[in-house]
């Protein structure tokens, strides 16, 4: 009996076992109140903005032949 792989192969956007980090949503302008909020809406997306390009970041290194 033959083996089966048991990899997906790449779709546009990785292995979908694997799938490329997805960006965080930037919050509305409405999002903030403007009275000096610790921390601001605009703290928070920031924070994960930089989490997002580190999993990107490894998310690259481990798919090299799809990141670009």
């Amino acid at each position: 009996m033959a083996e089966r792989a048991t990899t997906s192969a790449p779709g546009p956007h990785g292995p979908s076992d694997d799938p490329r980090p997805q960006p965080p949503e930037a919050p509305l302008p409405s999002d903030c109140c403007d009275s000096g909020c610790d921390p601001c809406v605009y703290d928070l997306y920031n924070d994960e903005l930089v989490l997002y390009r580190q999993r990107l970041d490894k998310w690259r290194a481990r798919h090299p032949e799809i990141a670009q």
